[in-house]
């Protein structure tokens, strides 16, 4: 049996059958709304436009580091696609970002054989003089393995580079992460203040090719900012060799630098709802994307499953009972401010969210929905995971901030959910120049679409809205 035969029968309306003591079960879905989800799961089977969208992005835009050329353009882009779609209150809210630019980035081993390095800078580093440091390496696994290291010896690592040399798990959904990413987004304002040059770190990914994978990294406000740079993970392994046979210099080269503050911006777009059109469902993905790749995984995917979420309960016989909004939120990647702009600007409505909705897991084949919110929303979003389960995408984990951008959105009580998708092999290319279109995986986007429309349709089209408890502002934060 196909799997759209499958997804067929799984969705035919089913009659009440006998039930102990002659009760029915009371359906958690209103009958039009359980329609609806049931029309947009099987959108899930067939060709969408969400590939086409990514497709669009990255072909005619390409890298949107925020506060860039490229990310202007991404707003221009996104502004242009919403009013091309038909949808409602296009606009752009602008935020504040912080610029930064790359520049040069080279280094090599100078003794005690010469090599070359594949190098990038880490996003907001500072770069080195003009001539570049030179230095010997010291190696720490983790940042703890520093600060022992520096506790029996204060000169540690003073006058070197450290080589934060800690490898990330692969697992099917990156769970390697979380406890690999503190070295790079901290490593040089822990290593800094112990008098280190600057730091190397083992790239914080999957992948054996010899690419280096950025990111962002941060000082401590006053403290010294040294250099930060990704090391491929092809040559972390030659530092690691060299290294457990004796001293090594490296010499390092970084010409990324600051720029002044610049303005970016969320694009919104909405599909009013027939109803309460002032109570929003917010779906939505980041516009930005690092620079050395196309943005296409990260977060290129997100936006196509996102507008195309939007563009199918648009087309929808029965619109939602609330405003479906898609966002393209600003500077995830550098700063969020996007999502705390949001969150701010928005601050009056957010008790009438009746949930924020996130994609920004990758191309992978959509598994189900993480989901923060009031337990009497359950009954309700397991009937719609048993009619995404011909997907796949049936399981639901409660707790979570749901993603980063709409993480801030948590202190006033909005529901949370994020798509959860198979990435296995997202870190293999997340964040370097390998992240380019012809990774999408067009079947996968096509589920993952419908799932987040069928989702979040239901969430708009239920009577109640089922507000989480609130929470400090710093509770979801990235």
């Amino acid at each position: 049996m196909t799997l759209r035969s499958r997804l067929l029968l799984a969705l035919l309306p089913l009659l009440p059958g006998p039930v102990a003591l002659g009760v029915t079960p009371v359906d958690p879905l209103p009958p039009q709304t359980r329609t609806a989800v049931s029309a947009l799961a099987v959108k899930g089977v067939s060709t969408t436009r969400a590939t086409e969208w990514v497709r669009r992005l990255t072909d005619e835009v390409g890298p949107r580091l925020a506060g860039s050329a490229g990310d202007r353009a991404a707003i221009a882009w996104g502004l242009a696609l919403f009013r091309e779609l038909g949808f409602s209150n296009v606009r752009a809210e602008e935020v504040p970002v912080t610029a930064w630019e790359r520049g040069v980035e080279t280094a090599a081993v100078v003794s005690p054989f010469p090599q070359e390095l594949v190098v990038t800078a880490l996003g907001g580093s500072v770069g080195t003089p003009g001539e570049g440091i030179t230095a010997a390496v010291v190696e720490m696994k983790t940042l703890e393995a520093l600060e022992e290291a520096v506790k029996a010896d204060p000169d540690a690592v003073r006058g070197k580079i450290v080589f934060l040399n800690r490898r990330m798990a692969r697992g099917r959904t990156g769970p390697g992460y979380g406890a690999t990413v503190p070295a790079r987004s901290s490593g040089a304002a822990k290593a800094g203040p112990h008098g280190a040059l600057a730091v190397l770190v083992r790239s914080v990914g999957t992948s054996t090719s010899r690419f280096a994978h950025t990111g962002s990294t941060s000082y401590v406000p006053g403290g010294p900012r040294i250099p930060a740079a990704a090391v491929s993970h092809a040559d972390a392994d030659l530092l690691e060799r060299l290294l457990a046979r004796g001293p090594v210099t490296v010499k390092l080269v970084l010409g990324c630098r600051s720029l002044p503050p610049a303005v970016s911006a969320n694009v919104l777009g909405e599909v009013p709802g027939r109803e309460r059109p002032d109570e929003v469902v917010v779906v939505s993905c980041h516009l930005d994307s690092w620079d050395l790749g196309r943005g296409a995984v990260d977060d290129g995917a997100g936006c196509g499953i996102a507008i195309e979420a939007a563009r199918l309960i648009a087309r929808a016989p029965r619109r939602p009972l609330r405003t479906i909004r898609v966002v393209l939120f600003a500077n995830e990647e550098s700063g969020l401010a996007g999502g705390t702009g949001y969150a701010a600007r928005h601050a009056a409505e957010l008790p009438k969210h009746a949930g924020a909705f996130e994609a920004d897991s990758g191309t992978g084949a959509p598994t189900g929905f993480s989901w923060s919110a009031a337990e009497s929303l359950g009954p309700a979003l397991a009937a719609v995971a048993e009619l995404l389960g011909p997907l796949g995408a049936g399981t639901l984990r409660a707790g979570g901030h749901g993603g980063a951008d709409i993480s801030p959105m948590a202190f006033a009580g909005v529901p949370l959910f994020g798509l959860s998708q198979e990435s296995g092999a997202y870190f293999d290319i997340h964040h370097t120049a390998d992240d380019t279109f012809d990774k999408i995986e067009p079947a996968s986007l096509d589920k993952g679409a419908a799932a987040f429309a069928a989702m979040a349709y239901a969430v708009a089209d239920l009577p109640e809205i089922h507000a989480r408890p609130a929470v400090p502002a710093a509770h979801g934060a990235r």
